[in-house]
């Protein structure tokens, strides 16, 4: 599934199966609207539109209202300057966080091919990284997507890797400066893409060897590519820096699939994790009523605390 292709919603029930907008806010079925939740979730834009409407701000407001505390935008750097400082400053009056948004020109995310080793690429990641910078002021952002493109098949794998270590280098040492840190992420989408594994990502930003380089762990894609999420986690903790969200099959909420978010959740509270954790999948059911049963899920897998 390509990335913005999560954003549209598959229905796979009808809404006799999740609490009305009523019993949304009865004693019996509540979800506690004034109560923030154990870990961060992020959440992005389109998630609440049906209650808030398309505008990402006044989405932003009522995620605040059912506990959320910060978003994450995979396009934050295709929005107008004034765009992105509406946002931030939305974000920094409700005291939210800014997670993940993807260093991205004209569609490089998908293009890019830091496995070939070519200066036009390298040239491309610092100056994209130099921008980045500048959005992240704007946003309040400190991470940022990056996925170094396809396998070149005609290089020996080694040739790749090293290719794509020189390149993250010169990317990291512009965002170092910053405070600022580059979060590869290992995606399933299709096998062409050269970055797969969480423990390939881990040697890779052991040989970047930076602050600014790190691993974003979509546990969504690890599920497909690896399974065994927990004890993957607990190998590459030292380099992951950001986590997101996805139960497979289908990439919705927790609870829609066959992984144990509630498990996973206790787990990464339990080692400390209090950073974000971005909830980049679609809503299984459409419209208000699955809106709800969103926040209904999320309450569920939160509930490990008793």
């Amino acid at each position: 599934m390509e990335r913005r292709g999560f954003l549209r919603n598959t229905a796979l029930a009808g809404a006799g199966m999740v609490p009305t907008l009523g019993a949304f806010s009865s004693a019996s079925d509540s979800i506690a609207t004034e109560k923030t939740f154990n870990l961060n979730y992020a959440f992005h834009d389109g998630m609440f539109a049906s209650h808030a409407g398309k505008d990402f701000v006044d989405q932003i407001k009522f995620a605040y209202d059912q506990g959320f505390r910060s978003i994450e935008d995979n396009g934050m750097m295709g929005r107008s300057i004034e765009e992105q400082s509406r946002i931030g400053n939305a974000l920094a009056k409700l005291g939210m966080q800014m997670g993940v948004f993807v260093i991205t020109t004209d569609s490089w995310h998908w293009k890019l091919s830091l496995t070939t080793g070519k200066q036009e690429f390298k040239d491309l990641i610092v100056k994209d990284c130099k921008t980045a910078v500048e959005v992240a002021k704007r946003c309040n952002a400190k991470w940022m997507t990056v996925v170094p493109g396809n396998y070149d098949r005609s290089l020996p794998i080694d040739i790749q890797t090293a290719n794509v270590v020189d390149a993250l280098r010169r990317g990291s040492e512009i965002l170092e400066k910053n405070g600022l840190v580059m979060v590869l992420e290992p995606l399933s989408d299709n096998p062409d893409l050269f970055l797969r594994y969480s423990a390939q990502t881990y040697m890779i930003c052991k040989a970047v060897n930076s602050t600014a380089c790190k691993i974003l762990f979509d546990m969504y894609h690890m599920q497909r590519n690896e399974g065994n999420i927990i004890a993957n986690i607990d190998r590459c903790w030292e380099e992951i820096a950001y986590i997101q969200i996805g139960d497979n099959p289908g990439r919705n909420e927790p609870g829609t699939g066959e992984m144990n978010y509630k498990n996973i959740f206790k787990h990464l509270y339990n080692k400390g994790y209090r950073d974000i954790l971005g909830m980049e999948h679609g809503n299984s059911i459409k419209g208000k009523d699955g809106e709800l049963a969103l926040i209904k899920a999320y309450r569920e897998a939160d509930s490990f605390l008793g």
